[in-house]
């Protein structure tokens, strides 16, 4: 595989460390360009991978840094075609990944993203469908053009990483390994990550700050199949939701999030009814995303100050303290599931399938945080299968899509922990 990361943010350079300890030897990656709008901060990650430890092998895979603006779709289109690239792995912000995706069909190779872009109508009417509060819903623009990259014989893995990611896969397990018939699934995300001594008006956003922008204030989804889906503004259902020791409670809120589309789409042949997302979030943040949005400071609008047109969202971005700058001073960790809920041999069971990452290890062993190292770590190992060709087909897939045993196998092997915990 020859692969082209766009976007060496904290994930992106998690995704590299863990390709390069799962493949010290290059036996199946051979080249990777790095790029990103910023050429030092690719070049940064570049001398990060020179000097990551694998063993007594060092760098049998050969690394480049480049820049690129990933709305220019033609320099992407050059950059894959000149260093023969045969997948484009997309780690950058959201608003730029139709770019990428379309990049990587016209020029032949194929692709993975951590997740979706979506356009919200600026005022919602909430209520059943997405048509009444969306211009365009996640993953559409992608499921759209599966027939093309079919025809073409390209494969794109869309919404590779911890969640969506690793759950989608846990959901396709329990729906062919502990369920005759699988009725709900509903992701959890939690943890008992805290910042002690913290005071009491430092914001934290643990991962991309547009996405977090996006996920939480858009309006969130949740689906059935009696009601199709359910669009409300953010925050909605709120929950109390046990997670396993030492995660305690968590209480927990709906956002937007790709799982509530890709699991009915794959799933309703084994019975689903329900799908939804919930996440756990700090009331620090919470508290702030609601003043930045109510200051109109998530909108990608320009505005005009002295004279200088600068987007407020790209404004609050630069100045939100980055996931790659923070974690050392954390403690505990993340908590990631699915609850899943059906029948076996005549009786109602229910499962809550889970990955647990300690920050602690996460820092000892990755250098970062553990909401970036679970999602890379995540995203590695779907790359991993896609580059031995265990995970392939042609055409636009989510990773409920393909085989799950052999991802699980490859997170026991990795280190990835998971476990499977009866309710």
């Amino acid at each position: 595989m020859r692969m082209m990361l766009v976007g060496a943010g904290a994930v992106g350079e998690c995704i590299l460390k863990v390709l390069k300890k799962r493949d010290p030897k290059g036996e199946w990656l051979e080249y990777v360009l790095i790029t990103d709008y910023s050429k030092e901060r690719a070049e940064e990650v570049l001398e990060h991978l020179l000097h990551w430890p694998t063993g007594n092998v060092e760098n049998a895979v050969k690394y480049e840094a480049a820049c690129v603006d990933a709305h220019d779709k033609s320099e992407l289109k050059r950059l894959i075609e000149e260093h023969r690239i045969s997948f484009v792995m997309d780690a950058a912000s959201p608003f730029v990944s139709n770019y990428i995706f379309d990049a990587a069909y016209e020029a032949g190779a194929s692709y993975g993203n951590l997740g979706t872009w979506s356009v919200p109508k600026e005022h919602p009417d909430f209520g059943t469908g997405f048509e009444g509060s969306y211009l365009e819903p996640m993953t559409k623009y992608n499921f759209d053009r599966h027939e093309q990259w079919r025809e073409k014989g390209l494969t794109a893995c869309i919404c590779l990483g911890i969640d969506p990611g690793v759950v989608n896969v846990f959901a396709k397990y329990a729906a062919e390994y502990l369920f005759d018939e699988l009725w709900e699934v509903h992701v959890k995300d939690g943890g008992n990550l805290e910042e002690p001594g913290a005071r009491k008006d430092t914001i934290e956003f643990g991962f991309n700050v547009w996405t977090v922008l996006d996920e939480v204030m858009n309006p969130n989804a949740e689906w059935s199949l009696e009601n199709g889906f359910l669009i409300e503004d953010a925050f909605a259902g709120e929950e109390e939701f046990r997670m396993p020791e030492p995660f305690g409670v968590n209480r927990l809120v709906k956002v937007e999030h790709e799982e509530v589309v890709t699991m009915p789409r794959y799933l309703k042949k084994y019975g689903l009814k329900k799908a939804s997302f919930k996440i756990a979030l700090d009331d620090k943040l919470l508290n702030a995303l609601r003043v930045i949005n109510a200051l109109g400071l998530r909108s990608t609008r320009p505005v005009e100050v002295d004279g200088v047109k600068v987007i407020p969202r790209d404004v609050v971005a630069a100045c939100a303290p980055q996931p790659k700058d923070i974690g050392a001073e954390m403690t505990g960790g993340m908590c990631v599931g699915v609850h899943c809920i059906g029948k076996k041999d005549g009786k109602k069971k229910e499962y809550f399938i889970y990955q647990p990452f300690d920050n602690g290890e996460s820092m000892k062993t990755w250098g970062m945080q553990a909401v970036v190292a679970q999602t890379g770590f995540g995203a590695a190992l779907g790359i991993e299968l896609l580059g031995k060709g265990i995970w392939k087909d042609a055409g636009v897939f989510s990773p409920e899509y393909f085989p799950p045993k052999p991802y699980m196998e490859l997170m026991e092997e990795a280190g990835l922990e998971y476990d499977i915990e009866e309710r």
